[in-house]
């Protein structure tokens, strides 16, 4: 290995540097996920670096903890058995027998491309690590690594589960599609009902700035989240770590399903400032 390549596999600061960028992996070459499209399983991971299982399962051994951080998960027991019923087919290569599974999403086996040294296509993978590095001006790093950052302690937040209790599952799963395509600075690719809004987002659409947005945010947060308890029979909003005046805060998140929810609370609380438009509408 090259000595660049040398420093990559074995600075997990370098790695986090290069952590978000998930679509260096098509670049190489195609990656098979398992049927519910996110996830891959030990042996898919093998396949794409073209190696034997057993050199994946020494990585997850070595590194479990880094991993995990970039969204390694294990399942066992009901939480297993559910993830298959839901998300795989009978065809699946998750036999009925497996205790235990590993499941690795685009960002963990982009992490096992990092760390991985006897692979010509995990190389590869670092090669295009390592020019993409090399390209960025410190600042583009340094925003990188930390959108990287935020998103993933946003997913973390979130759990992606149902845990959570949610009446609508929309919810999880869109949150879950945002913050994975903010990892790698994309849009996500969701259906714009399933698309997330905060009070701060509503009102900053409406023109609503500086002590007014300060105001307007804590009316209509406690509105709004006592109108989606009285719809989901007690169910709180969903929370989030979003910046708040360059201070991360669990912040209420919904979706553009309940966004009737906002309209309502605005048309009494909206009179009490000058800035009174619809989402799309004119001001």
């Amino acid at each position: 290995m090259s000595t660049p390549e040398i420093a990559l596999t074995e600075s997990r600061t370098m790695r986090a540097q290069t952590a978000a960028r998930i679509d260096v992996l098509d670049k190489v070459k195609a990656l098979a996920l398992l049927p519910d499209g996110v996830h891959a399983t030990a042996d898919g991971a093998a396949a794409y670096f073209e190696v034997d299982v057993e050199a994946i399962k020494s990585v997850v051994r070595r590194h479990r903890e880094e991993l995990e951080e970039n969204g390694l998960r294990k399942l066992s027991g009901e939480e297993l058995r559910e993830f298959v019923r839901v998300s795989l087919t009978p065809a699946s290569e998750v036999s009925s027998k497996t205790r235990t599974l590993n499941l690795f999403t685009r960002r963990t086996i982009l992490n096992v491309g990092q760390l991985l040294a006897e692979s010509p296509v995990a190389r590869r993978v670092r090669t295009y690590l390592l020019e993409i590095e090399g390209q960025a001006t410190p600042d583009q790093r340094l925003d990188g690594v930390e959108r990287a950052r935020l998103a993933q302690e946003r997913l973390s937040a979130m759990g992606v589960a149902k845990q959570f209790g949610l009446v609508n599952s929309s919810y999880v799963e869109a949150m879950a599609r945002t913050e994975l395509a903010r990892m790698n600075g994309e849009e996500p690719d969701i259906a714009p009902e399933d698309i997330t809004i905060t009070c701060d987002e509503f009102l900053t659409e409406r023109g609503v700035t500086g002590a007014d947005l300060r105001s307007a945010r804590t009316r209509l947060g406690k509105t709004v989240a006592a109108l989606y308890r009285a719809r989901y029979g007690g169910k709180d909003p969903q929370k989030i770590k979003r910046p708040i005046n360059g201070v991360h805060r669990d912040v209420a998140v919904y979706t553009h399903r309940d966004i009737d929810l906002f309209d309502t609370a605005w048309a009494e609380l909206g009179r009490h400032y000058n800035v009174q438009t619809a989402i799309g509408g004119a001001a």
